[in-house]
């Protein structure tokens, strides 16, 4: 097939722009301002993320990035003395609302931590417990739900034939997967995870990134990374947080190769952090 050229741009790749540009937000965070006490932790953020993309957080360490995808679900107000102003935007709705329950935002909104922390159960009971909470008793239904789970994290056919051993009998990297599984129980809109590589692995970090470059056909994921090379392999978007601040947010391919701030440019080529 010809392809037609309009400003040097062939067909498919202006499809592909156009796509690109109509996804929908699913998160837009609006001038957003933390504090831990007096300590101004994140300031005026401003970032749209859209949906069915890997959205990565790059930094040096303490520069915002976990205490920011901690607000997204708001779970960073179970630290004492913290406080908010500004916006958080989720499909639309603020976050901050008072009439938004914490328990809805974090149904739709999973989390996997660094570390692997499965609960001191079995793998099946670790899967089936968010459903439980929710509701679901049909041992039926939730059979379905951990293997559509455990499928859905690439770690069905492994742990198959062991669903009532306990979790804490898995490597570092299946645990971590099974944590993935746990969040994908509650069928969640968006999945944050916060350095979910950074104790394990290579080859079981490859398998995570291998996951995550799946799972967002159905979700959206924003994730927290130190590794620079994980992010410019797994992300659409990046956003490149120093001192509480977003210096520059654009697409993984621009922030890698031509970065408009020159601290963007010295961080991801290792002149600091």
């Amino acid at each position: 097939m010809v392809q037609l050229k309009v400003n040097n741009k062939t067909t498919d790749e202006i499809v592909a722009t156009q796509a690109f540009t109509d996804k929908k937000l699913v998160y837009d965070t609006q001038q957003l301002n933390l504090w831990y006490g007096n300590h101004h932790a994140l300031k005026n953020i401003d970032l749209a993320i859209k949906e069915n993309e890997v959205t990565a957080i790059i930094g040096p360490s303490g520069c915002g990035k976990s205490t920011y995808i901690k607000t997204l679900n708001r779970m960073v107000e179970l630290v004492p003395s913290v406080k908010t102003s500004g916006k958080i935007l989720y499909r639309e709705r603020n976050i901050f609302d008072a009439d938004y329950g914490v328990e809805e935002l974090r149904t739709k909104v999973g989390m996997v931590f660094q570390k692997p922390n499965p609960f001191p159960k079995s793998i099946y009971d670790n899967i089936a417990y968010g459903p439980r909470i929710h509701g679901i008793k049909n041992k039926k239904t939730l059979d379905e739900i951990v293997e559509q789970s455990l499928r859905g994290a690439a770690i069905w056919n492994e742990v198959k034939d062991r669903l009532n051993e306990n979790a804490y009998g898995l490597s570092g990297g299946q645990q971590q997967r099974i944590c993935i599984a746990r969040a994908l129980a509650i069928e969640p809109d968006v999945i944050l995870m916060d350095e979910p590589t950074s104790a394990l692995d290579p080859i079981s970090t490859l398998k995570v990134e291998e996951l995550v470059q799946d799972l967002k056909k159905n979700y959206s994921i924003i994730i927290v990374t130190h590794n620079m090379q994980q992010a410019a392999r797994i992300s659409d978007q990046t956003a490149f947080f120093l001192n509480g601040e977003v210096i520059e947010f654009d697409q993984t391919d621009t922030i890698f190769s031509t970065p408009s701030d020159k601290r963007t440019e010295d961080y991801i080529s290792g002149r600091f952090g």
